[in-house]
């Protein structure tokens, strides 16, 4: 079993940067992981996502350029930079993360979700 909790979220201005963090409280060195968000009233959607080596990323083409997912397999964490925020970009976001060794980029495939945290960019 895997818990994943995120961290990091808050209100800031357009332009701004946020950091967010998913610490996990079991290894998961083998495992692919990623970010969704969900807008009130819209569905949950793809953010970016990484390899269990963190050699692969993959993003929406909304957030490329401007967002950074990374991770610490020795520290069982997650990030997602998140620089020149639009107030598009306001959402709940989510970590996942499923054993696989191919990046994972649809919701339903992932079997391990944290509780959200709060972004909210402000015009």
């Amino acid at each position: 079993q895997v818990q994943l909790v995120e961290s990091g979220g808050g209100l800031v201005q357009a332009g701004g940067s946020l950091r967010l963090t998913c610490t996990a409280s079991g290894r998961t060195s083998n495992y692919a992981m990623g970010w969704f968000r969900q807008a009130p009233g819209k569905e949950r959607e793809f953010v970016a996502s990484i390899s269990w080596t963190g050699g692969r990323t993959v993003y929406r083409d909304s957030v490329k350029g401007r967002f950074t997912i990374s991770r610490d397999n020795a520290q069982n964490t997650l990030y997602l930079q998140m620089n020149s925020l639009k107030p598009e970009d306001t959402a709940v976001y989510y970590c996942a993360a499923r054993q696989s060794v191919v990046v994972i980029i649809t919701p339903r495939e992932y079997n391990y979700w944290g509780q959200g945290t709060q972004v909210s960019v402000s015009s």
